[in-house]
């Protein structure tokens, strides 16, 4: 019985002081934006990939919480995830735009940066049926009357937004006459564009192709620097628009996350982005790989604020 005993209290304390990251515990991940789009999937699938691939297998649960350019989300994420080595979010370029242009309360200053992931090339849609064949086309319809064309995408401010207000600067219309209707994710535009309540959209190629491929809406144009495999579309660059941008999205950890909390998560993606399931994944959605980790992702969005910031002012969105 003594020595029954005394095995139960060596494993006592053995749990008790095993180090917090060996245990078992799902990982909680905000999404700054709705389900279905560009956000959510920037959350779910990493961590569905390390789960095939056998990295991480301790579950995890996914908050949607979209608006106000992903900020809303980013409240959320501060105010409930202080010092949780569980806890990550998704973001990217559309959230750093969003902090400057709703002046937001809440900033990154403080999160944990941890890796760059994707780049989502933006396309131009329009219906089917549409008159606009183009880029041409959208520049004349533009020239003519700016009111006229009901442009949809992101959020104001976001990657869409500035890429529709670079595309009216290059036809010579002040980017505040655009009739641009923001959306919480591009998921919401694509019944609208195909019932043609939207004559022009601009959001990710992965959120817009599989509706290309059903020949549900049609893509005229790419903002990437090249062509974009199985896209038939010219770039803005080559359809004479000397406009290049695209949606980076990574994920940051929460304020107060530990060295071994952040190391933990760095191996973790490091593993992720090696393994074959990522490379068929970046395949399979269209997404260009844009991997960035540690304090080189954390350099790359100081400088992203600066960058971001002077393209609201160009745009007349932000004094």
């Amino acid at each position: 019985m003594q020595r029954i005993m005394k095995v139960l209290a060596v494993s006592i304390v053995t749990a008790i002081t095993m180090p917090l990251a060996a245990l078992a515990a799902p990982a909680k991940v905000m999404a700054p934006g709705g389900p279905g789009g560009g956000y959510d999937a920037a959350a779910r699938v990493p961590l569905q990939v390390m789960q095939e691939a056998g990295i991480f297998t301790d579950g995890f649960q996914v908050t949607n919480k979209g608006g106000a350019g992903g900020t809303i989300g980013l409240a959320e994420f501060i105010n409930t995830s202080k010092n949780d080595d569980n806890a990550i979010m998704s973001m990217g370029a559309i959230l750093v735009g969003g902090i400057i242009l709703n002046k937001s309360p809440v900033s990154l200053d403080g999160t944990t940066p941890l890796v760059r992931l994707t780049d989502d090339a933006d396309v131009l849609a329009v219906p089917v049926d549409s008159p606009l064949k183009t880029v041409d086309d959208v520049i004349a319809a533009l020239r003519k009357n700016p009111g006229a064309l009901a442009i949809g995408g992101g959020s104001v401010g976001g990657v869409d937004h500035v890429a529709a207000g670079l595309i009216a600067k290059a036809a010579g219309v002040a980017p505040g006459k655009l009739n641009y209707i923001p959306y919480p994710s591009g998921a919401e535009l694509v019944p609208l564009l195909v019932s043609g309540q939207l004559k022009l959209a601009l959001s990710g190629l992965s959120e817009f192709k599989p509706y290309a491929d059903q020949k549900r809406l049609r893509i005229i144009a790419v903002t990437s620097e090249q062509r974009l495999p199985g896209v038939d579309a010219p770039t803005l660059k080559e359809s004479g628009v000397d406009v290049v941008i695209g949606n980076w999205r990574g994920i940051i950890g929460a304020p107060g996350m530990s060295d071994k909390g952040r190391a933990m998560w760095l191996e973790r993606f490091e593993k992720m982005h090696a393994s074959p399931q990522w490379k068929k994944t970046l395949a399979d959605h269209g997404w260009a790989d844009a991997y960035l980790a540690g304090d080189e992702f954390a350099k790359f969005l100081e400088a992203e604020k600066v960058r971001q910031e002077q393209v609201l002012k160009d745009l007349g969105l932000i004094k």
